[in-house]
């Protein structure tokens, strides 16, 4: 698993916090206060790729990188697809994990918004794309949703003199049922510590904003909504989210040893 480390600028008290590749900016503001460690998960960026990825596997990669990096009780966040191993992680190991924040997203079944995206990225003949703009059109032309092809250009980079995706498309696609989906297995557990959950008003992964959808799992997760926001809440309002996940943290009284 690779991570990306970020030490804070000044002296507070030491927290971990877990963050997608995606969110440089944000691992760059919380650096200021916290030190930060910011994590691909398998099949995504520099992280090594597997043939699975199922929410189990994934909470335990990040199991290990915890058990690595020597951290007492972190703070973990996840956006999306890190949400729901960060909520894995919380029910699996619950006295490894501090504090959680959840981005949109919760511990049930969606219908398959993935597939569409993988299979265009991966119908894209990047060998011979002459430049990023031409992957960059095709891909706008091929996705449901065009807003999203800012986020996806992020995983295409210049590889041996020509462009791939930093993915591991095919494993992605197998998993997808599995990932739209939370582990049965994982419903009788209980994560009871507090659990902040960042909604985007535009966006409908939370559709419930009394928190009911993570009930009984997570009998203290509090739901706060961003307005102008849609599922990529940390782009669309980075302001108003980094000011969220600074003032949750702020009542955290976790530590990590180095």
């Amino acid at each position: 698993m690779r991570i990306d480390r970020r030490r804070p600028a000044r002296r507070h008290p030491a927290r971990a916090v877990r963050l997608g590749q995606h969110w440089r900016r944000v691992a760059h503001e919380l650096s200021t206060s916290y030190r930060v460690l910011a994590v691909d998960l398998r099949n995504h960026g520099a992280s090594p790729w597997a043939d699975s990825m199922s929410y189990l596997e994934m909470a335990d990669d990040v199991l290990q990188l915890i058990e690595r990096e020597r951290l007492s009780r972190p703070a973990v966040i996840g956006h999306s697809m890190g949400g729901k191993v960060a909520m894995a992680l919380a029910l699996m190991y619950p006295k490894q994990v501090g504090r959680l924040t959840v981005v949109d997203i919760a511990p049930v079944p969606y219908a398959d918004r993935l597939s569409a995206f993988a299979e265009a990225m991966r119908a894209i003949d990047t060998l011979h794309a002459a430049s990023r703009e031409e992957v960059r059109q095709r891909l706008a032309g091929m996705v449901p949703d065009a807003g999203v092809v800012p986020f996806l250009m992020q995983n295409l980079v210049a590889r041996n003199a020509h462009f791939d995706w930093r993915l591991n498309l095919g494993a992605i696609l197998g998993a997808i049922p599995t990932l739209c989906g939370f582990p049965q297995e994982l419903r009788s557990l209980r994560f009871t510590r507090p659990v902040q959950v960042i909604a985007g008003a535009r966006s409908d992964y939370v559709e419930q904003p009394d928190g009911e959808a993570f009930r009984p799992m997570f009998p203290q997760a509090r739901v706060e909504v961003i307005e102008d926001a849609g599922h990529w809440v940390h782009a669309d309002r980075p302001g108003t989210f980094i000011a969220a996940v600074r003032q949750a943290l702020h009542g955290s009284t976790l530590a990590v040893t180095d």
